[in-house]
């Protein structure tokens, strides 16, 4: 799955990092878990945890390996253009990056290094409160997160800490706005069960079951989508972030309902495709809907009762769109809501084999898959088909080898979004349709 995510680019150059440190605490650096007897092994030979994990974090050539370039990155071609284009000066020195390529500067230790990227205490909380106690004798982690330390096992949890650089939030160096993208920054992408299998440096054994208990990947799948539109929505809404000038900021917008070819001759050709679920004039753009889309899935098989009323919203919230930002700020609130209830239903929901097939064949069902209209939501759905089926092998619900045989359609799917330039609908559907109807044969 890995491999596919970095084919597609899906590994963005942003990773995720907290705007400020849970309490008040103080981040102390990678050097405070590198020791031989913590996190710092070149083995993975630990009793309780692998204890290689800087090893894995440092991996040079892998996705695993991401948040720890992620500081070094800004010093790269690519970067520096970026950084001259927008007037910001030095990349490694701006708030504009650094909120999201280091830890902030108001809480960094003594022995914090700016160079540490994305390190342990961005994802796990500042460890000045639990760095001495969580591997204290009696240790345990409801008492660990009670001192500081972020408690990632819950997917509403994860979800927002990796949703403040992969998505976005209001706090300096967090908002990646449309003028930063057309100076050249990667397109956002996010998933959270997907980029967790790719920054996981832990291993599932009964040993983490027992303290934090196992992880239902479909579960995290599907609160990522419903907190990835809630933090959409509650951005917009923020009226500092929610317009640039006169114009509404773009970056909550499809790129590709702007992004396409300007026919003006008398044989024009109809570039945008009408989608059922955004009732808004022609040539408007729309709203980046791509988690809506897999929402108005996983309800209709997890909390049907609850379907109408998110659909309803949707609608009414691109409607509001086509008026004006009082209507359309009104209507994301309402969204939020029904989103944020979603949320919470999902957190506790089961997601056994039979819900996460349905799942996947509602996602190319005849209700949902008109709406694969354009480039985001159609990365979304072969991003949930591919996690949904890796979520049944890992489960044991389906035998790996018979998964194997979907994986032609699959990648094909992948290649017709691969790069959003050259994006080919027609191919995607076919692709995934058949591994859909693959799928359903191992049901």
């Amino acid at each position: 799955m890995a491999a596919f995510a970095l084919a597609l680019g899906l590994w963005p150059a942003t990773p995720p990092a907290t705007a400020a440190a849970p309490g008040g605490g103080t981040f102390l650096g990678v050097a405070s878990c590198s020791g031989s007897t913590c996190h710092g092994r070149q083995e993975a030979d630990g009793r309780i945890v692998r204890q290689d994990e800087l090893m894995r974090w440092q991996e040079p050539s892998t996705p695993g390996g991401a948040h720890s370039r992620a500081f070094s990155i800004l010093s790269n071609a690519r970067s520096r253009a970026i950084a001259g284009r927008l007037g910001i000066g030095d990349a490694t020195a701006s708030a504009t990056c650094l909120g999201c390529h280091s830890a902030p500067a108001a809480s960094r230790g003594p022995r914090f290094q700016a160079a540490d990227g994305v390190g342990c205490e961005s994802c796990h909380g500042a460890a000045s409160g639990w760095i001495s106690a969580h591997y204290a004798v009696g240790a345990n982690h409801k008492r660990n997160v009670a001192l500081g330390m972020t408690a990632l096992d819950d997917p509403r949890t994860r979800a927002s800490v990796c949703l403040d650089c992969h998505f976005g939030s209001a706090d300096q160096g967090q908002f990646v706005n449309h003028r930063i993208m057309a100076a050249g920054h990667p397109r956002i992408s996010f998933e959270l069960d997907l980029f967790s299998t790719l920054q996981q440096h832990h291993d599932e054994d009964g040993d983490y079951a027992l303290r934090k208990g196992r992880t239902n990947n479909v579960r995290f799948w599907a609160v990522g989508q419903a907190m990835a539109l809630e933090r959409a929505l509650n951005l917009y809404a923020n009226p500092r972030l929610g317009q640039e000038g006169v114009f509404p900021e773009f970056y909550f917008f499809d790129c590709h309902t702007c992004h396409r070819r300007i026919q003006d001759g008398d044989e024009a050709i109809r570039t945008g495709i009408r989608n059922p679920a955004r009732p808004i004039p022609e040539g408007m753009p729309a709203f980046n809907d791509e988690s809506m889309i897999m929402l108005s899935a996983a309800i209709r098989v997890a909390a049907p009762g609850m379907a109408s009323r998110f659909d309803a919203d949707s609608r009414a919230f691109h409607a509001g769109l086509a008026q004006d930002r009082a209507t359309a700020v009104a209507a994301a609130a309402k969204l939020r809501a029904s989103t944020t209830a979603l949320a919470a239903t999902f957190s506790s929901a089961g997601f056994g084999r039979d819900q996460t097939f349905a799942i996947i064949e509602t996602i190319a069902s005849e209700a949902i898959s008109p709406r694969f209209t354009d480039y985001e939501g159609s990365v979304q759905a072969v991003m949930a088909v591919d996690t949904l089926l890796n979520a049944l092998v890992n489960a044991g619900q389906v035998n790996g080898g018979a998964a194997g045989s979907i994986r032609a359609d699959i990648n094909r799917a992948y290649a017709a979004v691969r790069d959003p330039n050259d994006y080919r609908p027609l191919e995607f559907r076919r692709a995934l349709g058949g591994a859909v109807r693959t799928i359903r044969t191992l049901r």
